[in-house]
């Protein structure tokens, strides 16, 4: 396994996503009872996919048992499914690598703050052979999500607790983009010095999209969003919540084939362009994305030009204002326009 920008942006880049669009269920719910065997994108031989999951809290992570669960080669397929319904963190990780083991001890307490959003899958490789070829692991650890079944690559190798927090928040980000939003029920253990502060509760405005999302009601969650950033001009997280929300909608029923088509009959098409460029975006194929409207700013002029460019800064808000290839983008935007 190669290792993985450390940044934030780099994770919507990191694995094809187009498929999660098609199969994600039109009413989500926090408990669903099934879902696609052996997705596409899967690590070979896992077949992930699906609804559910069990299993107990490695030791050393004492009162987390609904937070961490434990991934064997008997019970992988049964707790990858449940990434249909919560945000997955695996951690591979080796007994025989003490610093490998202290990292997911990282992982755990970044991964408790947000309050049952994710659950990590502890891996320890040495004792699961099969998932140890599966994953294809080089060196311990190595840390991926998982969403509606399909890996999202993270990192490889000891990360400080700094790096790894804004990739949680992007992973959770691009979860409920792809309507993936349920919780998990952590145990709760007496408040102990030095324990990781549990996250507090959304927003109501926040709140209001998150389960409005859950239930396949876009508009709901654009309008929500948009009255939280109304009320607080300066909330990010409902700056990007919007954005998300606002892909999610225009690309909702889109063909990919014949967007694909109908863009390469009609190059100087502004509508049928900018569909293209959302989703890819929404595949994970950013920098494709924005060059092709880059290069549409350069072949349009008047009001054409202004509707391309006033969609690639909604892309850049999808990405983040923070990722490099947002940064490339601007820089090669302003040179096209001027």
């Amino acid at each position: 396994m190669t290792e993985q920008p450390f940044t934030a942006g780099g994770l919507r880049g990191a694995v094809d996503l187009t498929g999660l669009k098609a199969t994600a269920p039109s009413n989500a719910s926090r408990a669903p009872q099934g879902g696609p065997a052996g997705a596409p994108g899967g690590p070979a031989g896992t077949g992930a996919g699906g609804a559910g999951a069990s299993g107990g809290a490695p030791t050393g992570v004492p009162g987390r048992s609904g937070l961490v669960v434990e991934g064997t080669d008997a019970n992988f397929q049964e707790v990858a499914n449940a990434s249909v319904s919560v945000p997955l963190l695996l951690v591979l990780w080796a007994s025989q690598v003490p610093e490998s083991r202290a990292y997911l001890d990282t992982v755990v307490e970044l991964a408790g703050a947000h309050a049952g959003r994710l659950q990590v899958v502890s891996v320890d490789v040495e004792q699961n052979p099969t998932l140890l070829r599966a994953f294809q692991v080089q060196s311990v650890p190595v840390t991926m999500g998982m969403v509606q079944g399909q890996p999202v690559p993270m990192f490889a190798g000891v990360q400080p607790a700094e790096a790894v927090r804004p990739i949680l928040e992007e992973f959770l980000g691009l979860a409920v983009q792809h309507g993936v939003t349920g919780r998990v029920e952590v145990a709760g253990t007496p408040a102990q010095d030095g324990d990781e502060p549990v996250e507090p509760p959304l927003p109501p405005l926040h709140q209001e999209a998150y389960d409005a999302i859950e239930s396949g009601d876009l508009d709901a969650a654009h309008a929500a969003y948009t009255k939280a950033l109304k009320a607080n001009p300066a909330d990010a997280d409902a700056e990007l919540g919007l954005a998300q929300v606002g892909l999610m909608q225009r690309t909702e029923g889109a063909d990919l084939q014949a967007a694909r088509a109908a863009a390469a009959e009609h190059p100087t098409d502004v509508a049928a362009q900018t569909l293209v460029a959302d989703l890819d975006v929404l595949g994970g194929h950013v920098e494709d994305a924005f060059l092709r409207l880059i290069d549409l700013v350069r072949a349009t002029s008047g009001d054409e030009r202004e509707q391309v460019r006033v969609h690639l800064v909604q892309l850049f808000a999808v990405v983040g204002a923070h990722d490099e290839r947002v940064r490339k983008a601007r820089t090669s935007l302003m040179s096209a326009l001027f």
